[in-house]
């Protein structure tokens, strides 16, 4: 099988970080060499820009501003990271990529088309083979991320913001089913779990 691309995208508090590590067992078991990576960050001039997007005391960032750095992130992730080990027949599994930049930033902002544009560019028009969105309504994520740890700068965002920002995720994964499956983030973390794998066994069977 040729190397994968994929991405998990929603909220904070979705369960990202437990379904990942289903994802990686899927593959692993299977014999695959697994990347397990993530954005803003995964190069070290990536995780330096992630220092800079999530600190809460830049709160005058302006909108564009933030677009560019998450798009010059990317654009340095896809270079080092992602495409080469697609290419060596790897399974990339990314904790966000362009998607969340088209919620945060063109819904969440209201920055519009300028985003995909912008990203096309940056990722040279990589795409994910397969995305999961982990729905999850924004004050039961935002109550979630608070038992986790501080909250980041775009964690502190108003509600309206959240909002905004799902909408997003719900308007791309209707004009994009094929690619963005939806996983009921209210489900256990089993159910959730099998979901997914569901989706897997029908890509591998697809791709082989």
């Amino acid at each position: 099988m040729k190397g994968l691309f994929i991405t998990l995208e929603g909220g904070d508090g979705a369960g990202k970080s437990t379904q990942i590590r289903n994802i990686e067992s899927f593959f692993t078991e299977r014999g695959f060499v697994v990347v397990h990576t993530r954005e803003p960050g995964g190069t070290p001039i990536g995780e330096k820009l992630r220092e800079i997007l999530l600190d809460k005391n830049n709160k005058e960032m302006d909108p564009v501003a933030e677009m560019l750095i998450y798009a010059a992130s990317r654009a340095q992730h896809v270079a080092e990271v992602i495409r080469p080990a697609i290419e060596e027949g790897k399974v990339v599994i990314c904790d966000r990529f362009t998607d969340s930049s088209i919620a945060y930033q063109g819904y969440g902002r209201g920055l519009g088309d300028m985003v995909s544009e912008v990203n096309a560019r940056a990722t040279g028009g990589l795409e994910p083979d397969i995305t999961f969105w982990l729905d999850i309504d924004p004050e039961t994520g935002k109550e979630r991320a608070k038992q986790v740890g501080e909250p980041d700068r775009l964690e502190l965002e108003k509600m309206d913001f959240h909002y905004r920002f799902y909408e997003g995720y719900k308007a791309m994964a209707m004009e994009h089913p094929g690619r963005i499956k939806r996983i009921d983030a209210s489900m256990t973390p089993d159910e959730m779990k099998d979901a997914i794998y569901a989706h897997l066994e029908r890509l591998c069977a697809k791709d082989q």
